[in-house]
């Protein structure tokens, strides 16, 4: 290819070429801003041992913040002749400043180059679905909280099974996605190490500064073993979808329950006019579409994990360029991640309660085991008890219903359908978000700092 910074003289078959960029160009687009800021670090780190002068280091910062600034407002975008995310860039400056745009690259791979990117990349859009897993979480209690009084069936084997509660319900989910967040935390610490300075995976003759680049970019340390930066990619990128993929599990089993509890043969919630979707032909249907597709994309994103494990776990050690196929699967994921969560973050505060079917649905043979252990609390042993109340069921007789206020009072244990810790669960989810926009913060300030002074300033 012509004009690439890899290519000979001879120009590319351009069907090869076609095949080879694939659908880079597109993905890199969402890597510009990163690209532009790691080239602002990497210029300061050259001008740190004298690679270029501070002039030079100058210069190109203001050409980077141009850039920056043109990138975000859509004036600098990759074209069809650009080759990567890279070569766009180098071009651009080489176009304003001649000569010492050329100057930039030393040091420097595109290798280390994507990964750099991609990580800031990661740490940005990890800490959107953490605040967005939050938010979910959130809105699953305070749906909870308005009908935690609302007994409703627990189920095995999808058969009634006990006595459960809409609060306990939603709060387990709620429960369940907070749960998600220590896995999304380590693999942001995953992320959080930087690559910059190993370039094609075994660093390079020169003396540069990785420690000072990687705090110009905000990453709390350096990846120091340069030859293991290149295998931690499809890894790393495995490892972010396998942490998506706890929320994405919730959610597709919180969108299951949904669509059955919204069903005519449950009849438990009701769906909105404005949450569901009709039929060309059938004119009474309110389908619970949304939940479908979120249980889908969830399948969708479990898919895209088996993708990126299956390229990177069958590669030796160093680059190959099959990892271009690992970058799409988990920008996808990412995106995927954040539709679903802020859909169920929407959806379920707006589904109707329908109290009296719910009650219905509470009595009979799903209080044998409450009876079972009435008798107990009377002195009875539990297989005794058991075998009498399995017996009265089986002779068709009448299991007692000591009426919802008993049956939630019995279970005032932690966790417990009379207690499922909603209040304690919110107080803890207000903290948790105001950790996450507190890193939020300060990881833009650490960026505007390197776009505003380049790092020059030290």
């Amino acid at each position: 290819m012509k004009g690439t910074l890899w290519g000979g003289r001879e120009p590319m078959d351009p069907d090869l070429e076609s095949y080879t960029v694939g659908k880079d160009l597109e993905l890199d687009a969402r890597l510009l801003p990163w690209d532009i800021l790691g080239t602002m670090a990497h210029a300061a780190g050259l001008v740190e041992i004298g690679l270029l002068s501070r002039e030079e280091g100058r210069a190109l910062h203001e050409a980077l913040k141009e850039a920056l600034r043109e990138a975000r407002s859509g004036a600098f975008a990759l074209g069809p002749g650009d080759e990567d995310v890279h070569s766009a860039l180098e071009k651009y400056l080489t176009e304003r400043l001649g000569p010492l745009g050329r100057k930039v690259h030393a040091g420097r791979s595109r290798n280390d180059q994507v990964v750099t990117d991609l990580r800031l990349y990661f740490k940005d859009a990890l800490l959107e679905v953490m605040g967005a897993v939050v938010s979910a979480a959130s809105a699953l209690v305070e749906f909870g909280r308005r009908h935690e009084d609302v007994l409703l069936p627990g189920y095995t084997h999808q058969r009634r099974a006990m006595p459960s509660s809409v609060g306990l319900w939603a709060g387990g989910f709620a429960q369940a996605l907070r749960d998600d967040l220590p896995l999304l935390e380590a693999v942001y610490g995953l992320a959080d190490m930087s690559p910059l300075g190993s370039a094609a995976g075994y660093g390079v003759p020169l003396p540069l500064p990785r420690e000072k680049t990687a705090r110009l970019l905000g990453f709390s340390s350096v990846q120091e073993n340069v030859t293991a930066v290149q295998p931690s990619r499809g890894k790393l990128e495995a490892q972010v979808l396998q942490a998506l993929w706890g929320p994405a599990y919730d959610l597709a089993k919180l969108s299951w329950d949904v669509i059955l509890f919204t069903s005519e043969e449950f009849g438990f919630f009701g769906l909105p006019r404005e949450f569901a979707t009709g039929s060309s032909i059938m004119p009474q249907k309110r389908n619970p579409d949304l939940f479908e597709l979120t249980r889908a994309k969830a399948a969708v994103l479990e898919g895209l994990l088996h993708q990126v494990t299956a390229v990177a776990s069958k590669l030796p050690s160093g680059y190959h360029r099959d990892l271009q196929l690992t970058k799409g699967p988990v920008m996808e994921g990412l995106d995927l991640a954040l539709e679903m969560l802020a859909a169920v973050e929407k959806a379920v505060p707006a589904l109707e309660v329908d109290r009296e079917a719910c009650r219905r649905a509470v009595g009979g043979e799903i209080l044998a085991t409450d009876e079972a252990l009435r008798r107990v609390r009377e002195g009875t042993p539990f297989r005794d008890a058991y075998r009498e109340v399995a017996r009265l069921v089986e002779e068709g007789g009448e299991i007692p219903d000591p009426g919802p206020e008993a049956v939630l009072a019995a279970r005032r244990h932690p966790g417990g359908a009379g207690d499922p810790g909603l209040e304690s669960l919110a107080r803890e989810l207000e903290v948790l978000a105001e950790e996450v926009e507190k890193r939020k913060e300060s990881f833009r300030k650490t960026l505007d700092a390197l776009a505003e002074g380049g790092g020059l300033e030290e």
